[in-house]
């Protein structure tokens, strides 16, 4: 290291890949920055690998936060749960009034609420703040969405806008709004997240089990679909798993890999979310529970002995289903976006963040994992209208879905029919079914839910809510035995809605 200030200007808690990475990124940037770890090994590696640079490294927590120039902007990045309680308790006895304290991990948005409250009240600043863009996002430019105490962020500011991912000469970070509205955000691009990942998946499947592609057939699809429309993160990360054989081995690394999907539960908390404000997420949903599924392999390879045959083949022209294929998984993709930025516009009216949709979508453009092309479209299409309830309601975007939509019926009913689970691809195309249906058999649901519950329901044309007694009340004039006994229709009775 080169020689070093005694005051720092940024401390960092958590010297994991991404923390310790974030840091020397913000040393890369002109900033003296200092980082704690309880490791020692981690510390001897911040210290290794920022040799030239105005870093220290600490495992004391009082020197670490005594070397900090006042007022003191640190930034925790461990994991979500009690670890992040038991940081602030250990560090809150060296901090003071004035400070900063920045929660930088994947946070439940309740919890980062909570602790913004409690903070407050000691005269601690804290801002908790997503981070997306993996270890190298983090070294040479992620995408960041802070939000909670506005005037500490505007003391950040600087500093994240100098290492944040550049789009077009823009950086890849904003203040998302108050309370936990950045850790909401990410949770959602979380979700997102999720979605797209089991698309791929799901292609992946189709395209080996559906179409009986070898892996360097599929990774040369993903690399042409990679330079159109599909241009994503996550596609170009595809293509180079298909092209990475196994050390000391003549086949594919992905081919030793358990179908055994893993997840650390920001994707359920998302479509908890979506429940709790009463909005659907069917895509993101699935996504979730395939990777809960995958994880009953023994079940599922009792059960695939017992239920024979396994699926068949795709029926048709393989080049035009592989072209149906790309349409199928575009059109996913948009309605996964969709179905997020629509979470976040009703989640930020219930929680009060004052989201700005257009914002959002253009700090996703670079650095984070799901960005792609089309998050262009997206902050366009909320640029230009920032009242605009659905992102299937931008004629851009309605006229992109449109070309797509006949694929994406194709390979869903083909892949149904050949008896092979693409649960995303199925609830994106009947998510945007539904939602295009202007009158759905929901009527039928309401009176069921009068007959046996008296729950009520509303009619065409009339204002209140109503009620009606389906059958006679007297016990024989009900079913008997075989037959239904036929009783004049009862008339609906209006009742004073419930407050």
């Amino acid at each position: 290291m080169s020689e070093t200030p005694t005051k720092y200007s940024f401390g960092m808690i958590g010297l994991g890949t991404m923390g310790r990475n974030l840091l020397l990124n913000i040393a890369d940037h002109g900033f003296a920055v200092a980082g704690y770890d309880k490791s020692q090994k981690q510390v001897d590696l911040l210290r290794e690998e920022s040799e030239g640079k105005a870093v220290e490294g600490f495992s004391d927590p009082e020197a670490f936060v005594q070397s900090i120039a006042t007022p003191r902007a640190i930034m925790m990045l461990v994991p979500a749960g009690p670890i992040v309680d038991a940081v602030i308790v250990e560090m809150q006895q060296y901090l003071s009034p004035g400070d900063i304290l920045i929660d930088g991990g994947n946070s439940h948005f309740t919890d980062t609420e909570r602790r913004a409250t409690s903070l407050e009240k000691v005269g601690l600043h804290f801002f908790g703040m997503g981070v997306s863009g993996g270890e190298e996002g983090a070294r040479f430019g992620p995408s960041m969405m802070p939000g909670g105490d506005r005037e500490a962020y505007k003391v950040m500011q600087p500093v994240f806008e100098a290492i944040a991912a550049k789009v077009d000469g823009a950086p890849c970070v904003a203040y998302m709004g108050p309370g936990a509205a950045g850790h909401y955000v990410k949770m959602v691009h979380n979700g997102i997240e999720y979605g797209l990942m089991e698309l791929i998946a799901e292609t992946y499947g189709v395209m080996k089990n559906g179409l009986g592609m070898d892996n360097e057939a599929i990774r040369q699809t993903f690399t042409k679909w990679n330079e159109g429309r599909l241009q994503c993160y996550l596609v170009d990360i595809t293509k180079d798993i298909f092209a990475y054989k196994a050390p000391d081995t003549d086949h594919l690394l992905l081919d030793d890999i358990r179908d055994e999907a893993r997840s650390k539960g920001t994707g359920k908390w998302t479509s908890q979310s979506a429940m709790d404000v009463a909005l659907p997420i069917p895509t993101i949903d699935n996504a979730v529970s395939m990777r809960d599924l995958s994880k009953f392999k023994a079940l599922r390879e009792q059960l695939a002995a017992l239920y024979l045959p396994v699926a068949s083949p795709l029926s048709g022209d393989k080049e035009e289903l592989l072209r149906q294929l790309e349409e199928a998984l575009y059109f996913s993709m948009v309605v996964t976006y969709a179905q997020g930025m629509h979470l976040l516009a009703s989640a930020s009216k219930d929680l009060k963040y004052d989201l700005q949709l257009a914002t959002i979508a253009k700090i996703w453009r670079g650095g984070c994992i799901i960005r792609s092309v089309f998050l262009n479209d997206i902050f366009n299409a909320f640029e230009q209208n920032k009242e605009l309830e659905h992102l299937l309601l931008d004629p851009n975007v309605q006229k992109q879905v449109t070309s797509v939509l006949p694929g994406a019926r194709t390979v869903v009913g083909a892949a149904v029919a050949a008896g092979m689970a693409v649960p995303a691809f199925s609830a994106s195309l009947s998510y945007f079914e539904a939602l295009r249906t202007a009158r759905l058999p929901s009527n039928l649901i309401q009176a069921q839910r009068d007959y046996f519950g008296a729950h009520t329901y509303e009619l065409i044309g009339h204002e209140g809510v109503f009620h009606t007694q389906w059958t006679p009340k007297h016990e024989d004039a009900t079913f008997k035995k075989g037959a239904q006994v036929e009783e004049e229709p009862q008339s609906q009775q209006p009742v004073t809605p419930n407050k």
